[in-house]
Parts: C-alpha cells; sequence; structure tokens
C-alpha cells in the first residue's frame, strides 16, 4: 500500500501524520569522537506505520580496520566491508532517501554526531536534520519504566526483535517502537514534534549525558527549522475572499432535450461559459463550452443534434458560497474542471464558479488544505491536513491579515474535519454491519467553532439531532455508537476530547428533533446561573453534515423561546458578567506568571455578552461582530460603544492567535493565556484599550435586554 502524501513536517505536526526516516548506523566505535560509520539502515515510517518496500541498507568501507570488539557486536569484519563504497560515495544515495524528513533512532543522537563526523571527513557541509530520540521519547510516556535499552522498549511494547545490531534491523524496530509510542505520548499530551522536542528537552538529564558524550542533541535543529517555517508565505488572498465575494456568472438552466447547437448559442448570447441541466431522471450535471465544442466536431457522432443530457458531466461538482476561495481553488486543482456550481445554505445551485474567475490567484500547497480534510481516508490523512493550519495562520498573520478572518479559516476547517469524521464514523458503522443511519441527522458543531472564532488551541463541541426516537433506543444507540467513533478519529487528528463532555457521543448533547425542544425548554426553565454551564454554546450551533435543516430548525425554535423569557435572558446575562477585567489599579495588565488569560478577560465577555444581546433581539447571528453590529444598528445605545467593542473583540483575538503560533512551535501546550513579558509598550497600551472597550458592553446589556423587540 501507497503511503499518503503528507505535507512538509512543521512544529505542529501531530506524530500520527509525521513524514520520518527510521535510521541506525553501525559504526566501529562506541566513542563517538573517533567512530566511523560501517553500516547504515533506514526505513520511511508514515501515518504511524512503517513502510517495509522503503528500505535503505548499505555497507561502508570506514578506511580504518574495525575493532574486533566492535566485529563481535555486528559482525561485521575489514574483510565484509573491504569491497564496499567509503562515506563520501554513499551521500548522494542517502540524503535522496532521507529527503527533509525527520530521523528516527535509539540514542539518534549518538547516529546523528556519527553522520556529522563524516561528512567533515568527506568535506561536505552538514546540516542538522530534525529528530527524535525513541529512548527518550519511552521516558516521557512512561518514566517508571525499568530500562529504556532498545530490547526493554521493545520488549514493553512488544516489539518482535530480529536482526538485533544490524543497521537496517535496528532501524526498523526503532521505527515500530516510534508507531506504538504515539497513543501514550498522546495521554501525556505530546501529540506534535515541537510538543514531543519540548517533552524531551524537560529530560535535562538526558540532554546533559549527551553534551558530556559530544553528541548532536536531537533537538539542536529546531530553532533552525522554526526559523524557516517562520519565513514560508502563501497568498492571502484565497483566505480574505469568500467564494461568493468574486463568482460573476450566475445559475443558469438548460432542459435536457436542447441540443447542442441551441445550447452554444445560448452561451454566446448570455456571454457565460456553461449552462446546469437538471436530467428527467433527478440528476444534476454541467456542460461547459468545451463539452458542446466538441460535440459539435463533425467526426463525431451526433453533432449538433446531440442532447445537452448526453453531454453533460455528472455527478455535479459545487462548493458553497460562503466557502473561502482557497477550498474552491483546492477542489479544482484535485478534480482537474474549470467549473464548480455555488449553492447556498440550502443547497440550491446559484451560480457557477469558473477557473476564469481565479485566474489572478496563485495556487499553493496550502490551498489544497480544505479538500485534503475532505478526502481524507483516517485519522492520519486528517491530522495531516490539520497541521498544515498553523503555517497558514502565520503566513496570513505576516500579511496583515485580520485575525478574525484567520479565526473564521481555523473555524472552517474544524467544522470540515467534523463534517469529515461524521462521513467516516458512517462507513465504520456500515463496516460493522451496523446500516445506514436510522434516521436523518445533522451533525452541529457548537460554541468557538459554530461562530467562526475558534483559534488553534481548540477542542470538539459538538452536538447530533436525528428526527424521531427515544433516549436509549435503537436509533439513540446507533448514534452514540457513531459518535463514539467520529470523537475518537477528531481526537486522533488532532482536535482533543472536550473537557466539559461537550460531545454528541455524550447522551446530553444527542437528542431527537423532540427530545432538542424539551432540552431547549428545560434550559429556560432553570432558576440558576450554575444550571446554565455550557448551554449558551448551543445558540452558536452550525449544522455541518447530514439534513442541515434539522439543525437549523431547533436553533430557530431555541432563539424563539428564549428571545421572550426575560428571566432566562437575565440569568445568561448573569453568567456573562462573572469576569474580572485583568487589570491592576494602575491599569496594567494582571498576569500569573507573567501570563495574561486573555479568553477570560476580553474574548469570553465579549462573546457571551453579545450572544445574549442578540438572542433577546432575533439576532440569528453566529460571529461576535455580526451580533454586536446587528444590535448596534437597532439604536439602542451609541454605535460607537459597539464599534469600538467590535475592534477590541479583534485586537484581543490577534493577540491570542500570536501568542498560540509562538506556543505552537516551541512545543508549549496551546491556550488562550498570552505572555505580557513578550509585549511591546504600544501592543499593551493596545490591548488595554481593547479590554477596556469590551467591558463597556457589560452596562450596555441591561439596556438592551429592556429595549422593546422588533416586530416579527
Amino acid at each position: 500500500m501507497e503511503p499518503p502524501a503528507f505535507a512538509p513536517n512543521s512544529g505542529a505536526t501531530p506524530l500520527l501524520a509525521l513524514s520520518a526516516v527510521a535510521l541506525d548506523l553501525e559504526t566501529t566505535s562506541v566513542d563517538s569522537a573517533q567512530a566511523r560509520a560501517v553500516q547504515i539502515g533506514a526505513i520511511r515510517v508514515a501515518a504511524a506505520r512503517i513502510v517495509p518496500e522503503e528500505t535503505y541498507s548499505v555497507l561502508v568501507n570506514p578506511g580504518i580496520p574495525v575493532p574486533k570488539v566492535s566485529s563481535a557486536v555486528h559482525g561485521l569484519t575489514d574483510k565484509d566491508l573491504a569491497g564496499s563504497p567509503p562515506f563520501v560515495d554513499r551521500i548522494e544515495s542517502l540524503e535522496a532517501f532521507l529527503g527533509g524528513a525527520v530521523l528516527i533512532g535509539h540514542t539518534i543522537g549518538y547516529d546523528l554526531t556519527v553522520l556529522q563526523r563524516e561528512y567533515e571527513l568527506a568535506g561536505r557541509s552538514w546540516t542538522a536534520p530534525r529528530a527524535l530520540c525513541v529512548r527518550m521519547l519511552a521516558r516521557v510516556a512512561v518514566p517508571s519504566l525499568a530500562g529504556y535499552s532498545l530490547d526493554q522498549i521493545c520488549a514493553w511494547l512488544d516489539v518482535p526483535v530480529a536482526n538485533r545490531h544490524t543497521a537496517l534491523g535496528d532501524a526498523i524496530m526503532a521505527g515500530e517502537v516510534f508507531a506504538r509510542l504515539i497513543e501514550p505520548l498522546r495521554a501525556r499530551g505530546v501529540r506534535t514534534l515541537a510538543e514531543a522536542d519540548a517533552a524531551c528537552a524537560r529530560l535535562g538529564d538526558e540532554e546533559r549525558r549527551h553534551v558530556e558524550a559530544g553528541w548532536v542533541h536531537p533537538s539542536a535543529a529546531r530553532e533552525q527549522h522554526a526559523a524557516m517555517e517562520a519565513i514560508r508565505r502563501i497568498d492571502a488572498y484565497p483566505f480574505r475572499h469568500r467564494v461568493k465575494d468574486i463568482m460573476r456568472s450566475p445559475a443558469c438552466f438548460a432542459p435536457p432535450a436542447m441540443t447542442a447547437g441551441d445550447a452554444l448559442g445560448y452561451l454566446l448570447d448570455n456571454k457565460i461559459s456553461s449552462v446546469f441541466v437538471k436530467a428527467d431522471d433527478g440528476r444534476y450535471g454541467i456542460v461547459t463550452e468545451r463539452d458542446l465544442l466538441r460535440a459539435l466536431d463533425p467526426r463525431r457522432e451526433g453533432g449538433a443534434a446531440s442532447r445537452l443530457d448526453a453531454l453533460m458531466s455528472t455527478p455535479l461538482h459545487g462548493v458553497p458560497e460562503d466557502a473561502f476561495l482557497y477550498r474552491a481553488m483546492g477542489r479544482m486543482n484535485r478534480l482537474r474542471v474549470r467549473h464548480l456550481a455555488v449553492t447556498n445554505a440550502q443547497g440550491e445551485i446559484t451560480g457557477a464558479l469558473t477557473n476564469r474567475d481565479l485566474l489572478r490567484m496563485r495556487a499553493t500547497a496550502a490551498v489544497s488544505l480544505g479538500d485534503e480534510i475532505d478526502m481524507a481516508q483516517g485519522p492520519e490523512a486528517l491530522a495531516a491536513a490539520w497541521s498544515t493550519l498553523p503555517r497558514v495562520a502565520r503566513s496570513l498573520l505576516a500579511e496583515d491579515v485580520d485575525a478574525r478572518s484567520i479565526a473564521a479559516v481555523v473555524s472552517g476547517e474544524i467544522c470540515a474535519m467534523t463534517r469529515r469524521a461524521a462521513e467516516l464514523a458512517e462507513a465504520h458503522m456500515a463496516a460493522l454491519g451496523r446500516g445506514a443511519p436510522p434516521q436523518p441527522y445533522a451533525v452541529l458543531v457548537l460554541g468557538s467553532g459554530g461562530r467562526g472564532e475558534s483559534l488553534l488551541a481548540a477542542d470538539q463541541d459538538n452536538a447530533i439531532i436525528y428526527r424521531e426516537g427515544e433516549p436509549g433506543g435503537e436509533a439513540d444507540k446507533w448514534f452514540e455508537e457513531m459518535a463514539t467513533h467520529m470523537a475518537a478519529t477528531l481526537d486522533a487528528s488532532g482536535l482533543p476530547l472536550c473537557k466539559g463532555g461537550v460531545m454528541a457521543k455524550n447522551a446530553a448533547w444527542r437528542h431527537s428533533v423532540e427530545g432538542w425542544r424539551q432540552a431547549v425548554d428545560h434550559w429556560i426553565g432553570r432558576s440558576s446561573p450554575d444550571d446554565l454551564l455550557n448551554v449558551d454554546i448551543f445558540f452558536d450551533a452550525l449544522p455541518v453534515h447530514g439534513e442541515m435543516e434539522l439543525g437549523e430548525e431547533i436553533r430557530r425554535y431555541a432563539y424563539a423561546k428564549a428571545r421572550n423569557d426575560f428571566a432566562f435572558l437575565k440569568l445568561l446575562a448573569e453568567i456573562s458578567r462573572k469576569w474580572q477585567l485583568p487589570l491592576t489599579i494602575l491599569g496594567n495588565l494582571r498576569t500569573e506568571d507573567g501570563r495574561v488569560d486573555l479568553k477570560k478577560g476580553g474574548l469570553m465577555p465579549a462573546f457571551s455578552l453579545a450572544r445574549v444581546m442578540s438572542i433577546r433581539h432575533g439576532i440569528l447571528e453566529r460571529s461576535t461582530p455580526a451580533r454586536l453590529a446587528g444590535v448596534r444598528d437597532l439604536g439602542i445605545a451609541a454605535a460607537s460603544d459597539f464599534d469600538h467593542a467590535i475592534a477590541g473583540h479583534k485586537t484581543v483575538l490577534g493577540a491570542v492567535l500570536e501568542q498560540q503560533l509562538i506556543d505552537c512551535e516551541a512545543g508549549r501546550p496551546l491556550s488562550n493565556w498570552v505572555d505580557a513579558r513578550r509585549l511591546s509598550k504600544p501592543r499593551t497600551a493596545e490591548i488595554r484599550t481593547a479590554l477596556r472597550a469590551i467591558s463597556a458592553l457589560e452596562t450596555l446589556v441591561t439596556d438592551v435586554l429592556t429595549a422593546p423587540l422588533r416586530k416579527g
């Protein structure tokens, strides 16, 4: 089986998706200062599996006698190596095999040190590759293991020991060990390459031992690779604009019986390059100018009299009108098509997007992100696609793209990840013999993902609504099993399980339509703010998979019920006020260990106060800026107060994103805490102003809640 094609590694790449090579050297000595290579073995590791057919195994003539004590270990003698090329003649083939992969090995620092010396002796320049030591990773995963020799780790993980003390044999074992360490490392919060680097670096005694031995440390190349990663740039235009912004071709339909000759005239008269066709059997297709020109070729049977339903391309490929352009570009690149149908929220065709519309844009590797998620066949491929987001976000931020637009891109991919995980879960259920979904249903993304405001520290927030069925009934059990698989796929792919349990696999977030109505009624009847924990994020719900109207229906129901219950809204407002401006009495940022929590003290009051005000006045927007703008336009309070809060939300969101990108590459756990020590004085002042602007919303909420409702 061909390994999946992964994006280049970065610090954000999940270990599950790492493109790596397990490497081992057999040498003339255990002293790295004197050792010469006598055998090099390597095997490719992709998607947490070794690739047996992709191996590299060569002998090397060291140019010096091999001590008997070394031959006793690896079995190679001067006679065995006499006819082999020297290391300098192996460099080209070795580099071709290694490429830009991360290197993996047991005590890999020793092997890197020997390689460095071999390069120096050959008069060739040496660049330390990024590397991971499975000995150190095993210490991180299980600190209490009796020992960390390769044999001991293999015994713990049930990795077969074969061809020990041959370079390829030891490389294969190291690769298998790495693959089996991924799950226990994830259990300890180590998911990405950068997090693995950082966890290993915290093993101070191991690092000191490497330094004392004169070894190259596996993390030595991290800063160099991080710097290279930081200067990569992408074209920001496709991430700033949506399909509807540039679509010029309206939806033009032609009857299926129209002939090719008549259709060509229709295209010329209307100055369009394609028409949509709905066949008599209900299938939709598209006929382009190229299709018509081919049909009119005199050498082709039928010619101008050919019917459009015989010429149309089907199935019809489309893209939502609210999708960012990079998704449309990626889809066109993958499908090798020149036209896409554009659909609205109801799935109706509203227009056509052509490659002419996209002519001014460059297609980059990052553009394929969306389609890589949509086509992923498992968590490994999902993880690989997801890992490109930090690079995309970093590049967009460097080009001064609004942090809110970047958050919308991240949120869009969270929704895409959730949708794809749901599709994979359906396939999993079918493979288990559990059949198709027993009821029409929809998967909803809640909270920041639904609002379009997620950043890189996101976790899962999702729910399921199905048409009919009782709690614990057959349909509910099917969806529970399906949602459990969906959650596990997302967790393995880089979206961790929600610590608060807001996931469809849990009964509280999985109901029939009637069950959700009852849940909404129950929430609104609550009498204590503490009882409403997590309930408010339901009002951000965005359907991403299945019968979308089910999700929209229950959200409209919740809005209609809640906006007329003043007691409920007061409780939500009370919850929204449970925060403290993170400023000291002197106006400085209030920090803990040098960091300030800008979610609790900035983003949370902004989105929660905007939410409760929008519910009261039936403003069905999801994003915080759109909700605040909707309330502003009611004329209840000074427009400038809302404008300042909208600008403040942008500033705080950007500050959190900047910190997350720094922490991501450093391998630190991602959070909403910003290191105030790295902020310049002007940036600190900007954040303080933003926080005060957001805090002003608290004084407006009472006026907004008590203002007369708009008619309708």
